[in-house]
């Protein structure tokens, strides 16, 4: 192989926090790590082989077992081109692993594939394929290319080469911005609006005393609501000034929520992200907001927050907080 690429693909319903977890182990394998939110990721190994002294099969085995000690369950595929091994790690079976070591090998595990597996075909391109007779991944790649591109417009020619296991595309290394995430989960389906905010208030109380422990201010906060039957919503709202103040991340919770405007919506999970994170001696410094009340609430933070650590995070919380939200 040219080169060697790993896909990892982790659970759908993957923590944030859980998800850095797996790019930090990643990082560990090469320092070639391209992160793709919220649940998956492309590294290029194909320098790193000799620093660990494996066969990309092995190194892959040996990432998903360390990945299982860190209680994750993570999906490899292991191929000369990201759209290949984004596709072997939907196809794992019960190893965990499929590495495919050559060209042959990459075609004769495409060829068959029903043409909806080729990564990057959706529910309607696989009907237009299957409406002319192109059912398998194999049938595509056989077609000349004007050909494809009349069956499915401009997108016909990256489709073709993914076929035939070409993918031009390579891994660009970047980090995620810094972030902290908390959430909820309820034991039933939810539709008590005034439990809901309670279980928002305490998930949102919960990030600002974490945020202000790490010494961190947030830019930015993201709301993930889960329904019932697995389907979600994600809505981010930029704060005025980066802050870790409980008033400012509530504010900015509470215009979220408000916007989304949830009547009957039966919900399952809340996952409460600060985003876009920095030192909190980067932030713009303290000033007054000619609110009394305000003032003293930021003032008596800190033993609020000394006060959690040592008897217990929710012995002192807000009243609303504290209604059962199971």
């Amino acid at each position: 192989m040219s080169s060697v690429i790993m896909h990892v693909r982790c659970r759908r319903d993957i923590e944030p926090e859980t998800y850095r977890q797996v790019l930090a182990l990643l990082e560990d394998v090469s320092p070639v790590v391209q992160p793709i939110p919220p649940a998956a990721a492309v590294v290029q190994v194909g320098g790193a082989l000799r620093v660990h002294r494996a066969d990309p099969g092995a190194l892959a085995q040996r990432t998903r077992v360390r990945a299982l000690l860190q209680g994750v369950d993570i999906r490899i595929g292991v191929a000369s081109t990201w759209a290949t091994a984004a596709t072997a790690s939907a196809r794992t079976g019960s190893s965990g692993v499929l590495w495919l070591p050559d060209e042959r090998a990459e075609h004769a595990f495409l060829a068959g594939l029903d043409v909806s597996a080729l990564y990057g075909v959706g529910a309607a391109t696989a009907e237009t394929f299957r409406r002319y007779g192109l059912h398998t991944v194999g049938a595509v790649a056989a077609q000349p290319e004007d050909v494809v591109c009349r069956l499915v417009g401009k997108q016909g020619r990256v489709l073709r080469d993914r076929a035939r296991g070409a993918d031009r595309r390579a891994v660009t290394p970047h980090r995620l911005p810094q972030a902290a995430t908390v959430s909820h989960d309820f034991e039933r389906d939810m539709l008590d609006p005034v439990l809901l905010r309670a279980a928002l208030l305490d998930l949102v109380v919960t990030l600002a005393e974490r945020l202000r422990a790490r010494r961190q201010i947030a830019r930015a906060l993201t709301l993930n609501v889960r329904f019932a039957g697995g389907t979600g919503v994600e809505k981010t709202r930029r704060l005025a000034a980066a802050s870790a103040h409980t008033d400012d991340l509530r504010t900015a919770l509470w215009q979220i929520w408000d916007a989304m405007a949830y009547q009957r919506a039966r919900i399952r999970r809340l996952i409460l992200t600060a985003e876009d994170l920095a030192p909190a001696e980067t932030g713009p410094g303290t000033q007054l907001s000619l609110d009394p009340a305000r003032e003293a609430r930021h003032r008596v933070e800190p033993l609020l927050d000394a006060i959690n650590r040592r008897y217990g995070r929710t012995l002192v919380r807000p009243a609303g907080a504290y209604r059962e939200a199971g």
